[in-house]
């Protein structure tokens, strides 16, 4: 489906192409080439710049929490690593409360979703709890839920979901052991419930809630919710015989994803990224498959093998490169999308 040609970005490729054909004079070409090619106002810069700066700053300052406590802790008594947590904690807070739906409030909520971890990191070492790592995690998670709830901020959205996939992580290593198999089965609750994220995201974005409207988001999500099942279905690719029924669900669920990434790039008109993803899976399918067909099916090949393999990936990378760009010009997408 082609965009409105209104839509379409003016880059300098498209305005020569006009030109070509009449509809731009010498002049206004010259001008059009200059305004496409403009940098940035210097509003813009300076919001670039602010966001970045605020950006780094809170994570040194939390990065310089965790190391003042590391530091120093021998030396500090527990009721004074509490208390100067709680404090941090308590100090972000009311920062969030007074700045409220700014980028500095939101900022500050981030901070101290973080504090409450090292509080519960230091909690657990002052005073012993013996509890498991993943109970740090889930715990942590579940704390902040309600600061996540209503902070309309993805950046705090992400981090309970990593908290979220580490907990779980955890737990399958240190209760429900490492049994062969199992790890498949992982894969595929950590695929699924961050493929439940993503499609929970893209539906909101696609009813205009204006804090979902940013792409980098859904796109983080999508590599996160792919990356685990890839790594399952690609093991059951080079080896059938040891792959369960659970690489065989991850197989079905990166196939899934792939139709999800094609038909969202075409409701997007142009998601060149998601596409790039897909590529990318298949990819990484196709270079699995001929490995182990090369490599361990018939040991007489491998020499041949190491002059073939990588004329095959340079072969799908030059396929996978037309496509796309077949891709961009039926939806008039650009390198930006």
């Amino acid at each position: 489906m082609l965009k409105p040609l209104l839509d379409l970005n003016a880059t300098p490729e498209r305005l020569r192409a006009l030109a070509d054909a009449g509809v731009l004079t010498p002049t206004a070409l010259e001008r059009a080439l200059h305004l496409s090619v403009d940098t940035p106002p210097r509003a813009d810069w300076r919001r670039f710049l602010s966001t970045t700066l605020l950006g780094l700053g809170a994570l040194l300052v939390l990065a310089g929490v965790i190391y003042f406590f590391a530091y120093n802790w021998e030396g500090m008594h527990r009721f004074a690593k509490l208390g100067l947590i709680a404090a941090g904690i308590s100090a972000a807070s009311v920062s969030a409360w007074k700045l409220g739906d700014t980028l500095g409030g939101k900022m500050s909520l981030l901070a101290a979703s973080v504090l409450v971890g090292a509080l519960l990191a230091v909690y657990g070492q002052a005073y012993q709890t013996g509890a498991d790592p993943y109970e740090l995690f889930l715990g942590w998670t579940v704390l902040i839920v309600p600061w996540v709830a209503v902070s309309r901020f993805p950046p705090l959205w992400l981090l309970a979901l990593v908290l979220a996939n580490t907990g779980i992580l955890l737990f399958w290593e240190q209760v429900l052991g490492t049994k062969e198999g199992r790890e498949f089965w992982l894969a595929v609750v950590l695929g699924g419930l961050n493929g439940f994220t993503w499609a929970t995201y893209e539906h909101f974005a696609n009813l205009r809630v204006p804090w979902l409207q940013a792409r980098w988001v859904p796109r983080v999500l999508a590599v996160m919710a792919v990356t685990p099942v890839l790594i399952a279905s690609a093991a059951l690719v080079m080896s059938p015989a040891h792959a369960g029924a659970g690489a065989v669900a991850a197989l079905l669920l990166v196939l899934a994803s792939l139709a999800a990434e094609y038909a969202l790039h075409r409701h997007l008109r142009g998601e060149l990224f998601m596409l790039t993803l897909g590529a990318l899976s298949v990819m990484t399918l196709l270079t699995s498959g001929a490995v182990s067909l090369v490599f361990e099916s018939n040991r007489d090949m491998e020499v041949l093998g190491i002059f073939v393999m990588p004329l095959f990936v340079i072969g799908q990378v030059g396929l996978a490169v037309w496509w796309l760009r077949h891709e961009a010009r039926v939806t008039g997408a650009t390198e930006e999308s």
